[in-house]
C-alpha cells in the first residue's frame, strides 16, 4: 500500500479498489495473472505466468467449494454467510475473506464493521476440516479515514482482523508480482 493508503490506478503491486469492486476483474488487469473457470469446480483458479497460486470465490461458490471437499456447512453453522470475494492463496494455506467497504454518507456500514470478529470465527469454523488458516480483511475507501471511525478501526485490529485502504498489496496476501 502507499503512502497515505492511496493506491495508483497503475499499481502492479496491489489489488486496486479505487473504483472497482470485483476482485477478479482486478486480479486479471494485473500483468502476468490470469482466471480460469472449470466445469464442476467451484469459483475461479488464479494462474500466475501460468503457476496456480490461488482460488476465487464469490457468494454461493464459497459453499460450492466446501461441498467439494465434503463439509457440510448447515453441520457447522446455523446461517450462511455470504462472502463479497474469498481468495484462497495455495502457498499460504489461507482463506482471506475480502469485504469492500465504499461510503460516502453515513450509514449501516458503520456497524457492519463491527461484526468481523464473528464472521472471521465463523469462517474459521467451516475451513477447520481443511486446516486452513482464515484472514479477514476490509477494504474501505477515503471515508473511513475519518476521525470518527478510530474507535472501530481500533477495534477491527483488537480482534484479529485487517483493514487497508482501497488496495491490498500483493505482498500481503502472498501473492507474486512483477516487479
Amino acid at each position: 500500500m502507499k503512502a497515505g493508503g492511496r493506491g495508483g490506478a497503475s499499481t502492479i503491486t496491489g489489488l486496486n479498489f479505487e473504483k472497482k469492486v470485483d476482485l477478479q476483474k482486478v486480479i486479471e488487469e494485473i500483468p502476468g495473472y490470469k482466471l480460469s473457470k472449470i466445469p464442476d469446480m467451484a469459483g475461479k483458479l488464479v494462474y500466475f505466468e501460468d503457476e496456480l497460486v490461488a482460488r476465487c470465490f464469490r457468494k454461493h461458490d464459497f459453499y460450492r467449494f466446501l461441498e467439494e471437499n465434503e463439509i457440510n456447512w448447515r453441520n457447522l453453522l446455523s446461517k450462511k454467510l455470504l462472502p463479497d470475494d474469498a481468495l484462497l492463496v495455495i502457498i499460504r494455506n489461507t482463506l482471506y475473506i475480502i469485504e469492500v467497504k465504499h461510503q460516502q454518507v453515513t450509514g449501516s456500514v458503520d456497524e457492519k464493521l463491527q461484526t468481523c470478529d464473528f464472521k472471521r470465527k465463523q469462517y474459521q469454523k467451516l475451513v477447520r476440516p481443511l486446516g486452513l488458516n482464515v484472514e479477514y480483511v476490509y477494504i474501505l475507501n477515503d471515508w473511513f479515514k475519518k476521525p470518527e471511525y478510530k474507535d472501530v478501526l481500533n477495534y477491527i485490529n483488537s480482534v484479529n482482523c485487517h483493514y487497508m485502504f482501497n488496495e491490498i498489496p500483493l505482498s500481503w496476501l502472498g501473492l507474486p508480482s512483477k516487479t
